[in-house]
């Protein structure tokens, strides 16, 4: 986590504590300073040192605010955030994972119930104390009943796109220590799972000892929980980073060993017996010969072991993309050379899922333009909310301004180096319709049809967005199932049928790489793709910074085996227009 967004969380949760200690306005005025420190491009931290006017020239960020700021890079914490800590003792992070429970009940709840933990709202609503507090209900009791347990399992978890950056800046620091001679990480992280136990890190070295000393000494890691001779782990943000030290000769083995899944291994590791050879973390060996295989773990001769691609090349397959790794066909088409030629990150030519300060974003159109000019992008797209249900604070457009908006992307449009397109995300209602009538949506370059509201049933859910598919201006189905990650499980959705229903109408699936959405999922990818149809691969940024969470859409989509031609902004911009006029 970088300083900024270190801050940036901080002012949120003073936020969370305002809003549940009911105040109002501050709240609001605390969150949007919190993304524009998360996004500002210079270290907050040493403009803190320049004083509280060098912070004010970051946008949202006043006098009040500053302050608090400077004061917490000064001193390491906020007398005020500590005081709104003592007075509300819970655990807000926790409390409003369950859906439908946000700040400010939080803070209802523990004035009237005193609870602090998942474990007592769960106490209390099966006492049927909730429903006795006004304004709350049995219907919020059975609300908080069903959705505690999906909470609870979150807190297992985190969230891949909190952990990478966390996997990033130790692989970073580990680098460039002299006595790391190769390193990765491992586990579900490589495998760019949603979600992630540790961050995992393997790295080969001759001085062991002096790899474990360097990640104790990592200035981002917070605590140390153990440390040995070739193993230690810390906590970093919150996370805890495992650290394995292996011999050079044995580093592919055991990337390949621990990168897992534990399914994918159990495949290998049945081939390899089938071939007279033992594959383990030490290598893989020659065990023909051997009477007891089991005898020890480096028992026969060692044919592989230094390089992931030998351990593989020594089981006569081909090395397999860790996102493949789940043990879902990619052993026996590793075996038949018949994998897949999968997307790369830099096949992106354009995001076609984005907001600006029109709707909820906090930038301008010829900011957000520009930003992904300099990613070197063919094409943009502008597709602020509509108006409609399940839009946060009322900030969709109507008809009327779409059509001013549309000027002004016109404006935009004639200075830009890259293509821009003028779109809109609609709301698919609860029967499959939008929420913007069609003569409007049949002017604009690009329609993405998103669920934002009725996400609480699944009963007729498929349905539902099988009609948005239908819509005749609909090009792009954004977010199918309206999850976010650690927060609500969305719709359960058949993906056969919604990817036969976007081949059938020439609708492309979007991988929504936000990665608190990652949506549709690498399973639902493959899906889709299977049935003929094609996926859009984009970030729903609201700031240019967001624009970075592509990388987590690629990795998404190669989980489900998506080959560059399988998505539709990896076109050219004349390719792309002719697929949205089809």
């Amino acid at each position: 986590m970088s300083r900024n967004d270190e801050i940036a969380s901080v002012l949120e949760e003073f936020a969370d504590l305002l809003e549940a200690k009911g105040v109002e306005y501050k709240p609001t005025a605390y969150r949007r300073a919190a993304e524009n420190v998360r996004d500002h491009p210079a270290p907050v931290e040493g403009l803190a040192g320049e004083g509280e006017a060098a912070l004010e020239e970051i946008d949202r960020v006043g006098e009040a605010i500053a302050s608090k700021i400077v004061e917490y890079v000064r001193t390491g914490s906020i007398a005020e955030l500590e005081e709104l800590r003592e007075e509300l003792p819970v655990d807000m992070t926790a409390l409003t994972r369950v859906e439908g429970v946000g700040p400010k009940t939080v803070g209802t709840l523990y004035e009237e119930l005193g609870i602090t933990t998942l474990d007592e709202l769960e106490a209390a609503a099966e006492a049927g104390e909730i429903r006795e507090i006004k304004g709350f209900g049995a219907k919020t009791e059975e609300n908080v009943l069903e959705n505690v347990p999906f909470a609870r399992k979150a807190q297992e978890r985190d969230r891949l796109g909190d952990a990478r950056p966390v996997a990033d800046a130790a692989l970073s620091y580990l680098a460039d220590r002299e006595a790391v001679t190769k390193l990765e990480v491992c586990g579900s992280i490589r495998r760019w799972r949603d979600t992630i136990g540790d961050v995992d890190v393997l790295v080969a070295s001759d001085d062991r000892e002096a790899v474990v000393e360097a990640l104790v000494d990592w200035p981002e890691a917070d605590a140390t929980i153990e440390a040995g001779t070739n193993k230690a782990s810390v906590r970093a943000n919150g996370l805890r980073v495992d650290l394995r030290v292996v011999a050079i000769e044995e580093f592919g083995a055991a990337l390949q060993y621990f990168t897992g899944s534990r399914d994918h291994n159990i495949a290998v590791r049945n081939r390899a017996i089938d071939r007279g050879l033992k594959v383990n973390e030490y290598g893989v060996f020659d065990v023909s010969d051997v009477d007891d295989p089991d005898a020890g773990q480096r028992v026969g001769d060692r044919v592989a072991g230094e390089t992931e691609t030998g351990v593989y090349d020594a089981l006569e397959m081909a090395w397999i993309p860790p996102e493949l790794r789940e043990n879902t066909g990619e052993v026996a088409a590793a075996a038949e050379d018949r994998l897949p030629d999968l997307l790369e990150e830099g096949d992106v030519r354009g995001d076609l899922h984005t907001h600006t300060d029109w709707s909820d974003g906090d930038y301008t159109i010829a900011e957000m333009v520009e930003a992904a000019a300099e990613r070197g992008y063919d094409y943009h797209a502008v597709t602020d909310h509509a108006s409609g249900p399940g839009i946060v604070g009322g900030v969709g457009l109507d008809a009327d301004e779409l059509a001013e908006q549309a000027e002004a992307v016109s404006a935009v449009r004639e200075e830009a180096s890259i293509d821009v397109l003028h779109g809109v995300e609609a709301n698919v209602d609860a029967d499959g319709g939008l929420s913007t009538d069609a003569d409007v949506l049949a002017d604009l370059d690009i329609v993405i049809a998103s669920p934002h509201s009725g996400l609480g049933s699944d009963e007729g859910a498929t349905e539902r967005l099988v009609r948005a598919i239908e819509h005749p201006a609909v090009d792009v189905l954004g977010h199918p199932t309206g999850r976010i990650i650690n927060g609500r499980p969305g719709l359960s959705l058949d993906f056969d049928r919604i990817g036969e229903a976007a081949a059938r109408e020439g609708v492309a699936v979007e991988v929504n790489a936000n990665p608190a959405r990652l949506d549709a999922n690498g399973e639902a990818v493959r899906a889709v793709i299977e049935a003929g149809a094609t996926i859009a691969i984009d970030t729903d940024a609201h700031s240019p910074r967001e624009l970075e969470h592509v990388r987590y859409g690629v990795h998404t989509a190669r989980r489900g085996w998506a080959e560059r031609a399988d998505v539709i902004n990896t076109r050219s911009a004349e390719e792309l227009r002719a697929f949205l006029e089809a």
